[in-house]
Parts: structure tokens; C-alpha cells; sequence
């Protein structure tokens, strides 16, 4: 059972809590293939075929494990990798991946969202905890957020429980006063328990829960996460 008294502020995850992640990273690389073709024809015809894909992230992977929690670089150097292997330019990776990051900022929030998001904030502090490169400031969520942890800047993902101490350190509170709040079972709410939060499991799509300590609150939807805490 969720402890609300003890809650002082609330961390959220941002993909697939927020927004659904893959309709916008598709979209996004619809937008980057179209740039391509104008401009890095070669590139573009690498970019469309799958297996080609798959080798140059494989390699990414590889060969810049400096690089593994920072989604942003992954994507920029593949990019240029790309246009390198295809004889052209690799200068032109930073415009085209700044094509692919302005698109996916365009996300459509979930229609719970926004109202949950300012009920959320006017009684608690949040802070945003991302494995991913969304920008709060551009994608127009900042003004509920006291802070915002990431993956990239921070140097270490969930589920680490260093992460999570680092969101409730950017709040000047202890794990114990945090309630977590994310979609996915192990990222979010096993690595919030295990970091000593309170979780809440988003679970939007009634999957069954995979392990064997439970969290304290499950969820379809914010909506219901506000019903719980009025």
C-alpha cells in the first residue's frame, strides 16, 4: 500500500509514461530519411536498409561504450558513421541530427497528462528521471518540473539506484521521501524500490507484473495516480 504521508516529492520517467516513445522516434526518423535524401543520398539509401542499420549501431555499441547512456551521441555518430561509409560528408551529422532531436521533441502527450501533471505539481515538487533525450524545455513540460535527471548527463541509468539518489539529492530529500512514478517495471519501479523509493507502476497496456516484490501502487493511467493523493 502506498505510504502518502511519507511522500515530500514525486520523480516521473518520461517515455511511454508521459508519451508514447516509438510513434515519435518513427516519425523522427521519417523526418531524418527525408533530409537525408535531399541532402546525403547515399547515406539515405544506407539508412533504408534494416540490416545496415543494425551493423552500425552494433558497431556504436561496440566500439563507444563511453557512449552507452547517452542517446543523443549514439544517434549523431551513427549518423556520421553512415555518411562517412557512403563517401559523403560527415560534417553534415550534427545538422542532420539536429533535424532527427527537433522532431523528436514533438511528442504527443497522453491525454491524461497535462491535468495530471498540474495537480501533481501544485502539491509536490517533481522532477523528471529519463534514460532518454527528451528536453522538458522543448517539448513544453518545464514549468512543472523542479529538476530534470539524465541518463546523459548524469552518466548512469536506471534501474542504478545512483540515478534515483540523484533525483531526490536535486530535491535535498532522502530516497524514503520520494514516491517514483514510471512505466516500466524494472527501469522504473524495481529500480525505485531497490534505490529505497516508494513506486508507482504505470501500467497503461494491463500487463502482469514480472517480479516478485511488488511495488506499492499500480496504475492505468495518471488520472488514477491523482485520484489516489486528492
Amino acid at each position: 500500500m502506498l505510504d502518502i504521508p511519507r511522500i515530500k516529492a514525486i520523480s516521473l520517467d518520461l517515455d511511454d509514461t508521459l508519451w508514447p516513445i516509438w510513434p515519435t522516434i518513427e516519425r523522427a526518423e521519417k523526418v531524418l530519411h527525408d533530409w537525408l535524401v535531399e541532402n546525403a543520398p547515399m547515406t539515405a539509401a544506407m539508412f533504408s536498409s534494416p540490416s545496415a542499420l543494425r551493423e552500425i549501431r552494433a558497431y556504436m555499441s561496440d566500439n563507444r561504450p563511453d557512449l552507452k547512456h547517452d542517446l543523443s551521441a549514439l544517434r549523431r555518430e551513427s549518423i556520421r558513421l553512415a555518411l562517412y561509409r557512403a563517401g559523403e560528408n560527415p560534417l553534415m551529422a550534427e545538422k542532420a541530427f539536429e533535424v532527427f532531436f527537433a522532431e523528436r521533441q514533438r511528442v504527443e502527450l497522453f491525454e491524461d497528462v497535462r491535468p495530471a501533471l498540474a495537480f501533481l505539481a501544485g502539491r509536490f515538487p517533481l522532477v523528471s528521471v529519463s534514460n532518454g533525450n527528451a528536453d522538458l524545455e522543448r517539448v513544453g513540460l518545464a514549468p512543472f518540473f523542479r529538476a530534470a535527471i539524465t541518463a546523459r548527463e548524469f552518466g548512469v541509468g536506471k534501474p542504478d539506484p545512483r540515478i534515483f539518489h540523484a533525483a531526490a539529492g536535486a530535491l535535498d530529500l532522502l530516497p524514503q521521501d520520494m514516491l517514483h512514478v514510471g512505466d516500466d517495471a524494472t527501469l522504473d519501479a524495481l529500480g525505485a524500490l531497490n534505490a529505497g523509493m516508494q513506486a508507482a507502476w504505470v501500467n497503461r497496456s494491463d500487463a502482469m507484473w514480472p517480479h516478485e516484490v511488488e511495488p506499492q501502487l499500480s496504475v492505468g493511467d495518471l488520472t488514477q495516480l491523482c485520484d489516489l493523493l486528492r
